[in-house]
């Protein structure tokens, strides 16, 4: 009991972070420009991340025997390929996120960007050949019922303009970078693979930034509040939570109380940015969270359950 509660409080903390961010990302685009916030944003979390990396590699060469240069060549390629991978997917989900707080609401981006923990099983079978189950399917068209009622605007017609657009559009990618990080993640450090994979994502960006922007240093510091939010705690702070809370937690329950920052995000932008929601919106939102918990139920349980109706009936 006393483990499990370690392992919820870490992640329920990581939701809650990452909740009242979809705030911050929305206030900072009034000073910078997406790829300017993105980009400074990232170096930050790389900056505050290289400690944990270090300490962590150093701790994991001495649990490990000694390896050859072949072998440390190899582990250095394999790192190199995930960050690459994982570094890219983040580069362009996070930009994409970014860029649909200027059309939309942060409450609507967070439940639109929360779609990718149905994705995850899709892509895993279209990308990797894993089973899905049927309920999974059932609980896609669910959510494209939630997203239906999400969008409607004033007039009762459904409008599916930019912000929502990248939303979703994002939610693939972060579906994507999850897939290889899950993928990578028992053949290299964790950390370091978080580490780099920021690394990327934060030179795309500054790349993307001189390119396409125009970035000040006035600007950049009336943003520094939410830059520092999003970079120290949002990025490097939840990350690790995420981490120490998975490890002392169930997977599913872990990953129920994580997908709670759409609800956090609709919360505090109400409470902070006055963005209140309609009945309709608030009910597609449920309807969202609903198949979202049902792709999150093992599928052993769903046997099981089967099973026992199965042996009732007969």
């Amino acid at each position: 009991m006393i483990k499990q509660i370690k392992g919820a409080l870490p992640c329920f903390l990581a939701a809650l972070i990452w909740g009242l961010s979809f705030v911050v990302q929305t206030t900072a685009m009034e000073d910078v420009g997406g790829f300017t916030f993105t980009g400074v944003r990232m170096a930050l979390a790389v900056l505050v991340l290289i400690p944990a990396a270090l300490i962590s590699e150093k701790r994991a060469r001495k649990k490990q025997p000694p390896q050859s240069d072949a072998e440390k060549a190899a582990s250095r390629k394999t790192l190199w390929t995930a960050g690459a991978i994982c570094g890219f997917c983040l580069f362009v989900g996070i930009n994409l996120q970014q860029f649909a707080f200027i059309d939309t609401p942060a409450g609507k981006v967070g439940f639109l960007t929360a779609m990718y923990m149905i994705l995850v099983p899709i892509l895993g079978t279209l990308l990797f050949r894993k089973k899905i189950m049927p309920l999974v399917w059932f609980s896609v068209l669910l959510a494209a019922f939630g997203i239906f009622l999400l969008c409607l605007r004033k007039g009762e017609q459904f409008s599916f303009g930019r912000g929502e657009l990248l939303s979703l559009s994002c939610s693939i990618f972060f579906a994507t970078q999850i897939l290889f990080s899950d993928r990578y993640a028992t053949r290299v450090n964790v950390i370091s693979l978080s580490c780099l994979q920021f690394a990327i994502a934060g030179a795309l960006s500054i790349v993307c930034m001189f390119v396409f922007e125009r970035p000040t240093l006035p600007a950049i510091l009336s943003a520094a509040p939410e830059i520092l939010y999003a970079g120290v705690l949002s990025s490097a702070g939840a990350f690790t939570l995420q981490l120490y809370g998975q490890k002392n937690t169930e997977p599913v329950l872990a990953s129920m109380l994580l997908c709670l920052e759409s609800v956090f995000a609709s919360i505090f932008g109400w409470l902070l940015l006055g963005q209140a929601m309609s009945a309709r919106e608030l009910f597609g939102c449920t309807i969202m969270f609903i198949a979202i918990m049902l792709t999150l139920i093992p599928r052993e349980i769903w046997q099981s359950l089967f099973h026992i109706n199965s042996k009732q009936k007969g």
